[in-house]
């Protein structure tokens, strides 16, 4: 087995409020030194909420999206607060941006995103059981929920403005939860 390099040093270099920019100065088992720089999230992470009404109807929520500046269609998802557990984030944030709250959660899977450079993990969860219920969020203007068939998965993926790749890996799991493994 490979024996991680080790930490000699970490210096922060920028923290931006949601992120910090961090040097790592590593030693690996051979003696190879190197410096790093990586993105660190919250130790905590963040939800991506894969809700479904009914049977076959999966809620997406439309929302600007800075990094691309465009909008974008996607699962909701937020940040894990203080305190919280993922379960409670997932419920959190789906009565905050969808208007909902669910009565079963499920722990798909948790995921990384570019872990060469960024420290940061999301857990993906079904929530089922669907009932309004809305919490005030801390969104700048009124979130679109946009509803969607699952057997209509491949148009969804066509969409230029559906590339966010923690939604579309959430796509692939529910749909094969709900319509059996390798539909296509």
């Amino acid at each position: 087995m490979t024996q991680k390099p080790t930490i000699r040093a970490r210096h922060p270099i920028a923290d931006t409020g949601i992120f910090t920019i961090e040097e790592l100065d590593l030693e690996f088992a051979n003696g190879v030194k190197r410096s790093y720089q990586r993105l660190v999230g919250s130790e905590r992470g963040a939800v991506l909420v894969i809700p479904i009404l009914g049977d076959d109807t999966l809620l997406l929520i439309r929302e600007y999206t800075a990094g691309m500046n465009r909008y974008e269609l996607a699962f909701p998802k937020g940040s894990v607060d203080v305190g919280e557990q993922p379960l409670d984030a997932a419920n959190r944030e789906l009565q905050e941006e969808v208007g909902y709250a669910a009565r079963q959660l499920r722990l798909l899977t948790s995921m990384t995103i570019a872990p060469g450079y960024l420290y940061h993990t999301t857990h993906i969860v079904m929530a089922r059981n669907l009932y309004p219920q809305r919490l005030p969020g801390d969104e700048p203007e009124p979130i679109e929920v946009v509803p969607w068939k699952i057997g209509d998965y491949r148009r969804l993926l066509e969409r230029p403005d559906f590339t966010e790749s923690r939604s579309i890996a959430g796509l692939y799991i529910i749909r094969d939860i709900l319509m059996g493994p390798g539909n296509s």
